[in-house]
């Protein structure tokens, strides 16, 4: 099989999170920017836009720990839009210039009160087909999120063990207790769904294809832990035998212990990858392509003692990725997925993308170690492959140039043919050129931003994830200088 959904031509995009939009709150929506966003990727030329996962973070704003493997954030639902929709005034609007969470939290409920007293039987009979389609996941959601609401936000492993472990008349009690709550989070899934799919047929129709990124793992405290156990690695009281990371690498020299539970594989393969095959399909409505991070987890994972309090005492656990990627291609025939193929990899890895026709990425700040056979220089790229200037886990280009030391920008500035006070425009140039097909460029380095505008450090969890850009930061040029490029390399 050979993924020609989006790579079936030249294309260039940007990486930027909804979370970086500009807007009135403390993090960005899928509203009014978001369509300004989009506007300007088609006149700078842009036909994609990557973002990270959409999901409800645990904590940290980590997008890569999410407290569901299928639900949005209701944090990036627009509030403008409810109140243009006529589910909320907008004086109500006005008291949330520095939204937190509460505030954003009653005026959904707000929202979902309004829907419910005034909504037409059309709207009425949307949110149940929504319901109905999502339901495999939906009331699981529902009931979590409720749930832990209740429980003062704490994980699920300490609820009372009836409502822990999901003893059936404990749980249908709490939920009869908590039913108007588990109907807001029901409508609040309703919404954000209704605005991405429209944002989604918003940029589809300008000629933009949104491209997803999907996390290996989930987290511990998440809805389908709590609600399929059996999925996973963890005994009956919720404690984790082993957890996901990955050993020393670029980034960290202890690796990453991240914590997430490692999959049962004999349990989902013995259902035919059910749980899998509805997470895909949840990512095809959402996106157009989808990335699999730590894709080589799925040939084999670094599993690490639950105990550890490094990731240095793990060690590489075959995985089931051969037999899980031919379930979904049976279901999905045209599967579009890029594999994050990025750190430790091994030719088994290679081979299991290559077997499945994955493209893999091409990072370019990891390309100038000063061999010739690196395969992230451009002269190495493949066709088939995502080439990104960096990704959200890297520096920005600006940042990373300026920490290189001197013999490291002059093998950067020598194998571009560039004076340094060219870069990162040349890298960006460089991405556009690559034979790749499809190149992807980070916003803060169009911005040509410093290593304070970077989206994250991995290994650390302060400040990440909360990076935004203004518009006033975005020359006025640029526009018609990204067309001019990407044109001239026939994107």
């Amino acid at each position: 099989m050979t993924t020609r959904t989006v790579l079936d031509q030249r294309r260039a995009g940007v990486l930027l999170h909804p979370t970086s939009l500009p807007g009135p709150y403390e993090l960005g929506d899928i509203g009014e920017s978001a369509f300004h966003f989009a506007g300007f990727l088609r006149d700078c030329g842009f036909s994609v836009w990557q973002t990270l996962p959409l999901g409800p973070p645990c904590s940290h704003l980590s997008p890569y720990k999410c407290k569901s493997a299928h639900a949005g954030n209701p944090a990036l639902i627009s509030l403008q839009a409810l109140a243009d929709d006529g589910l909320l005034e907008s004086s109500q609007l006005k008291q949330g210039k520095k939204a937190h969470s509460t505030f954003r939290r009653q005026l959904l409920d707000s929202a979902g009160q309004n829907f419910r007293a005034h909504a037409g039987a059309e709207e009425r009979a949307a949110l149940e087909t929504f319901e109905a389609e999502n339901s495999l996941w939906l009331n699981d959601f529902a009931s979590y999120t409720a749930l832990q609401h209740a429980h003062k936000s704490k994980a699920w492993w300490q609820w009372p063990a009836a409502l822990r472990d999901r003893k059936p008349s404990a749980l249908s009690k709490a939920q009869k207790e908590l039913s108007e709550e588990i109907a807001s989070q029901r409508f609040q899934q309703f919404i954000f769904f209704q605005q991405w799919l429209r944002l989604k047929a918003h940029v589809n129709q300008m000629g933009i294809q949104l491209f997803g990124d999907m996390p290996l793992f989930v987290a511990e405290d998440s809805a389908e832990v709590w609600a399929g156990r059996h999925q996973f690695r963890i005994d009956r009281r919720g404690r984790l035998e082993v957890v996901a990371g990955v050993p020393p690498d670029y980034f960290s020299a202890d690796g990453q212990r991240w914590g997430n539970p490692h999959y049962h594989w004999p349990h989902m393969e013995a259902e035919g990858f059910r749980w899998w095959i509805e997470r895909m399909r949840t990512q095809l409505k959402l996106f157009d392509l989808v990335r699999i991070d730590h894709f080589r987890g799925l040939e084999a994972q670094w599993e690490i003692p639950a105990g550890a309090k490094t990731a240095r005492e793990g060690e590489w656990v075959k995985g089931r990725g051969e037999a899980l990627l031919s379930a979904l291609q049976a279901h999905f025939p045209q599967l579009p997925l890029v594999a994050e193929d990025l750190g430790h990899i091994t030719p088994e890895v290679h081979v299991l993308r290559e077997n499945f026709g994955l493209p893999g990425m091409q990072v370019l700040q990891f390309a100038f170690d000063g061999h010739p056979e690196n395969p992230y220089l451009p002269h190495n790229h493949e066709p088939d492959s995502v080439v990104y200037t960096g990704t959200h886990d890297n520096n920005t280009s600006a940042g990373w140039f300026s920490e290189q030391d001197k013999a490291g920008r002059a093998r950067v500035c020598a194998y571009l043919d560039v004076a340094p006070e060219q870069m990162p425009k040349a890298l960006v140039r460089t991405a556009l050129s690559s034979v790749c097909r499809l190149a992807m460029i980070p916003m803060q380095d169009l911005l040509e931003l410093g290593t304070e505008h970077r989206m994250n450090v991995p290994g650390t969890t302060k400040g990440n994830w909360a990076w935004r850009f203004s518009w006033d930061q975005v020359p006025a040029e640029l526009a018609k200088r990204m067309h001019g490029l990407i044109k001239l390399y026939g994107r």
